[in-house]
């Protein structure tokens, strides 16, 4: 897909494991409102690559509260079960270019690596220089080499991560055959033409290696800028794993108008009660990234 140098493309992807919930509502209103005030197109991708954690009937769900909360996208939903074949060829490009090697290494063996900044185990470099004897691949690995990858964030800021000390060698195709998350990511975001990625600061820890295979792949960079993460009273991170209470039985013009809120964009008393259209033309006449927080909470009481 073409599009002009100067045109705004955002998306929205959520992944189908569960019905969404009041930080899904969060970043969809960012990342739909930022396209939609720079006149921009705005993209749906439903992310379910990972196989193993899709939950029959989510995606539907997420599809039907998405239409009910007045949201408008443009062109079709694009799945990512679809695109095997693109991660296929990207894949297969790395691999060409030395980028790729097979790992023999289980979960259990690698129980005692180092953790790195989101939690994940620091990959120790155990069979970056070929396969142990007797052993076979089980998963493929990109080989990191040291430097730093750097970026502006548009809400949190300059942001530098040395992915060779902090992540080491990450996977890009996973023991069971499924192709990882950070490469299907930036296939299909470059595919897409998307310009502009606006989404949950959950997620920072992935920009730094997504931004590497950007640049490996060829594909161009595109601007970020990660939102606040909403969280219940606990300090948790609203999600499925948290039970975090799903709005698709909520009523959308108050929902979106505490998303505004708690995106700082200060909406004025009693929108929510002046209709969906009324809450849409307001949020993209007075969209302003520049007035969203870095950080927030959100009343447990409510969405936790």
């Amino acid at each position: 897909m073409k599009v002009s140098s100067s045109e705004v493309v955002g998306r929205f992807a959520p992944s189908p494991s569960g019905p969404l919930h009041f930080g899904s509502i969060v970043a969809a209103v960012g990342s739909c409102l930022s396209a939609r005030h720079g006149g921009g197109r705005w993209l749906l991708r439903i992310e379910d690559v990972d196989a193993p954690r899709t939950v029959a009937g989510a995606a539907d769900g997420i599809l039907r509260t998405l239409e009910r909360f007045g949201f408008e996208w443009d062109g079709p939903v694009v799945w990512q079960s679809a695109r095997t074949q693109a991660y296929r060829d990207a894949f297969e490009r790395l691999r060409a270019d030395g980028r790729v090697f097979g790992c023999a290494c289980t979960r259990k063996e690698m129980a005692d690596s180092a953790l790195a900044r989101d939690g994940t185990r620091r990959y120790p470099g155990t069979c970056r220089g070929g396969l142990p004897p007797g052993r076979e691949a089980r998963a493929w690995r990109l080989r990191v080499e040291p430097g730093v990858v750097a970026f502006d964030d548009e809400v949190q800021g300059h942001l530098e991560e040395d992915l060779a000390a902090d992540v080491g060698d990450f996977v890009l195709l996973r023991a069971d055959g499924l192709f990882a998350y950070q490469l299907a990511v930036v296939v299909d975001d470059a595919d897409a033409g998307v310009t502009e990625v606006v989404r949950g600061a959950d997620l920072l820890d992935s920009t730094a290696r997504q931004i590497l295979l950007q640049g490996l792949l060829g594909y161009p960079t595109p601007a970020y800028a990660h939102l606040p993460v909403a969280c219940n009273g606990a300090g948790e991170k609203l999600s499925k794993q948290t039970l975090a209470r799903a709005v698709d039985g909520a009523e959308p013009g108050r929902v979106l108008v505490d998303a505004l809120d708690f995106l700082g964009q200060a909406p004025p008393a009693g929108l929510a009660e002046s209709g969906l259209a009324a809450v849409w033309a307001w949020a993209r006449e007075n969209w302003s990234m520049a007035r969203v927080p870095r950080r927030r909470s959100v009343p447990a009481s409510r969405y936790g």
